[in-house]
């Protein structure tokens, strides 16, 4: 059941700004889905429109840093969180964030803050930032550089958009009352830029104004409304008005700060700014040139949105914004393109802010940040320690452990994490959690003892195949914890193949002292029962990688661009050491060969372990007479799910390619080198081409070219399996939940 809490907004001002609207925004949207806001800063023009909704608005001089407004502004906020009995704050910038924080240490809130731009760090800055027990960036570079420089944790980052009320900024607005204010008039050819006047906002207000003799060459009746009001803007004024006088009328129209920008915006036949200004005009479906103090991304359309989302339409790392780029971007779109390309380019503007920039994903990214706030103050903290394969560079199991924690992270719990793997340093960094080395014996029998629940897995770690020390390794550190008095939980397993006698029946022993088992596969249940297993806490779910999200499509292409991949249909290959076999080699070539030869497929090898798979890889290359890709650079598992979605055929000897292939509908071939494999493959009712002892080429081939043939058939049946799987592997957590509640160990 949905929380509604008593929200605190603690911000410097409600002057005009995009983080001052995107707080206004926030607070109404929160305020009408049943939320109680109150806001706190030091005033402004937004006042009235809070006031309007019914949201109460408090005075406290969080504006500058002066030591006299920074006392008097913690007692107000002291009483204000007391009185008005909140039950989370959330600030919105340093000096706000500074001043809650301390008060976070004395009143025990849940306290959540929003990171909108990023802040200078130098002259001991850095140490005064405080960014709460967790953060709301406003974008995936910024969350980047909240790890980086202040060593946020990922899953303490909750990324959001700049979310865009799209009945307030649409089409249907007209903007009559400003036009006519202006003196617009019929036929007038109207840019409009929107922006804060200030030093380090107003670069290319400076570069309009003095573009404009030339633009008006080009565009005889432009118009060049400038909106917005700062340090700069008396400066910028006397720029304009010198500008008109030379050109003997009123071509350049500085508004000031204003708050009717919805009607503003909607005068302009082509908008010029950055971030929420942008974002703005796109919902109002006006074709838009993206170009800030930050960089130049230039005139919106699909081919630039990936782009554009990484850094939150605000050009960081983008090239400058320069004089020659801007005029010939504002000529293109208001004199060269026809009234239907920037129709269409508008049109595809606004589809993009209904589909992520609305206000009700901005306020529900928001109450996540705030549900998690609110577990780590209120809830007693469990402490989990995760065995498992884990810091190895391979994408499978990497996928394993970062499903496994989000997903655990989002339960309705307060989760502390720490998992035992290889290379401590690089892994922390990776996986986002504490760590511990795993072969570090004093390491790891400290952090069972300190931990209140054990999981072992995922994957088919209890296994003999690749060597009886790895079986003893992991068997032996649930019987350690059990020995603590700890709860143990198998986590999504798989099990098997166990050989030996005598690993069999250790198998059974834990397995019986488990708390609590999940299974990937009804196989695996039938193995444990095989060996004498009685547990009655066993239960099938699912491979928590189903539950994982693909990198976008924009990030799949610019992979497979920088790796010289061309476009058309793809065949994913994902092999593993084959050393010795050289007539499945031989096999494995001629398949690839006749991929290209007779569908038509670029074969492209994506590697799931490095060093390893890229060797294997290189091998079956080197056998084959057509031309193909390999995918060397290191890739994150989303990525690599991302790069599986853009391909056409998959055939692979991993189990985690064909599960990135289940997850992303891309119908798949397996070869048969593990039983987990075979089951897989029969569960999602997909061929196998054959084993490392025996694979025919040409009944691969046909197994392919049948895939192809019945392709969205295919990929229809995998959406429903893969939902279903879905279902199942979130039913790791609900177990979790109920052992977390068990009181016997």
């Amino acid at each position: 059941m949905k929380r509604h809490y008593t929200i605190l907004m603690a911000l410097m001002g409600l002057e005009i700004g995009g983080a001052e609207t995107h707080v206004v925004e926030l607070s109404k949207q929160l305020h009408k889905e049943g939320h109680r806001i109150i806001v706190a800063s030091n005033g402004g023009v937004y006042e009235k429109e809070l006031a309007q909704c019914g949201i109460r608005h408090y005075h406290v001089p969080m504006n500058e840093r002066n030591p006299k407004n920074l006392i008097r502004s913690y007692g107000l906020l002291r009483q204000i969180i007391a009185q008005e009995k909140v039950d989370i704050v959330h600030s919105h910038a340093r000096i706000p964030s500074f001043l809650c924080g301390m008060l976070h240490r004395k009143m025990k809130f849940p306290f959540v803050t929003s990171a909108h731009w990023v802040f200078y760090t130098g002259m001991g800055l850095k140490y005064l930032s405080n960014w709460g027990q967790k953060t709301v960036a406003v974008s995936e570079d910024i969350k980047q550089y909240l790890m980086d420089n202040y060593g946020v944790k990922a899953h303490d980052i909750f990324v959001t958009i700049n979310g865009i009320d799209t009945e307030k900024f649409s089409p249907a607005v007209t903007g009559q009352a400003q036009k006519e204010e202006l003196g617009i008039q019929e036929g007038d050819e109207v840019l409009v830029y929107v922006s804060r006047m200030d030093e380090d906002r107003a670069l290319v207000a400076r570069q309009l104004i003095a573009l404009t003799p030339a633009l008006v060459q080009q565009i005889p009746r432009l118009r060049l409304v400038i909106v917005g009001g700062g340090n700069v803007f008396d400066a910028l004024a006397a720029q304009a008005k010198q500008i008109n006088e030379q050109l003997g009328r009123d071509v350049i129209l500085m508004t000031g700060a204003r708050t009717d920008i919805n009607g503003l915006v909607a005068l302009g036949k082509a908008f010029v700014g950055v971030s929420r200004a942008a974002l703005e005009a796109m919902a109002a479906q006006k074709p838009v040139i993206i170009a800030g103090n930050e960089g130049y991304i230039g005139l919106f359309g699909q081919e630039k949105l990936a782009l554009a989302q990484e850094n939150n339409f605000c050009c960081r790392s983008c090239p400058p914004s320069s004089p020659d780029r801007l005029l010939s971007d504002v000529v293109r779109v208001m004199r060269d393109l026809s009234d239907q390309e920037r129709e269409a380019l508008g049109r595809y503007g606004r589809e993009v802010i209904i589909r992520y920039y609305s206000v009700e994903k901005m306020a529900a990214d928001c109450e996540k940040a705030y549900d998690a706030a609110w577990k780590a103050t209120h809830l007693p903290e469990q402490k989990v320690l995760i065995s498992g394969y884990y810091g190895f560079e391979n994408c499978g199991d990497d996928a394993i452990l970062l499903s496994m924690s989000r997903n655990i992270w989002a339960m309705e719990e307060n989760v502390r994490l720490k998992a035992m793997v290889n290379q401590p340093r690089i892994s922390r960094k990776k996986y986002d959690m504490d760590v511990v080395n795993r072969y570090n014996i004093f390491s790891v029998l400290h952090a069972i003892g300190q931990c209140d629940v054990l999981i072992s897995g995922g994957g088919s770690l209890l296994q003999d195949k690749t060597s009886a020390r790895s079986i003893l390794y992991y068997l032996s550190v649930i019987r350690y914890a059990k020995w603590r008095g700890k709860k143990v939980m198998l986590y999504a397993n798989g099990i098997g193949p166990v050989k030996k006698a005598i690993n069999r029946a250790r198998v059974r022993e834990v397995a019986n002292r488990a708390d609590l088992i999940t299974l990937r596969e009804e196989s695996s249940l039938r193995e444990l029962c095989d060996m004498g297993m009685t547990n009655r806490h066993a239960f099938v779910t699912a491979d928590p990688v189903f539950t994982m999200e693909a990198a976008s499509p924009q990030t799949a292409m610019q992979i497979l661009q920088r790796n010289g991949v061309p476009e058309g249909k793809r065949l994913c290959v994902s092999v593993r050491g084959v050393k010795g076999n050289d007539g499945f080699l031989d096999a494995l070539a001629a398949i690839c060969d006749g991929a290209v030869k007779q569908m038509g497929l670029s074969v492209v090898f994506i590697p799931m372990q490095l060093p390893h798979d890229v060797v294997a890889s290189r091998i079956v290359q080197q056998r084959m007479q057509q031309p193909s890709y390999l995918i060397e650079e290191p890739l994150r598992p989303e990525e690599t799910m991302g790069l599986i979605g853009q391909m056409d055929l998959v055939m692979s000897m991993r189990l985690h390619t064909l599960i990135f292939s289940a997850r992303q509908h891309v119908p798949f071939v397996g070869i048969s080198a593990d039983p987990k494999i075979d089951y897989y493959l029969r569960d999602l009712d997909m061929p196998s081409v054959g084993s490392m002892q025996h694979c025919d080429p040409d009944h691969a081939l046909r197994e392919m070219k049948h895939l192809l043939s019945h392709r969205q058939e295919k990929a229809e049946q995998l959406v429903e399996q893969a939902k279903k799987l879905e279902k199942k592997a979130h039913e790791n957590e609900t177990y979790l939940k109920e052992l977390f509640g068990r009181q016997d160990g």
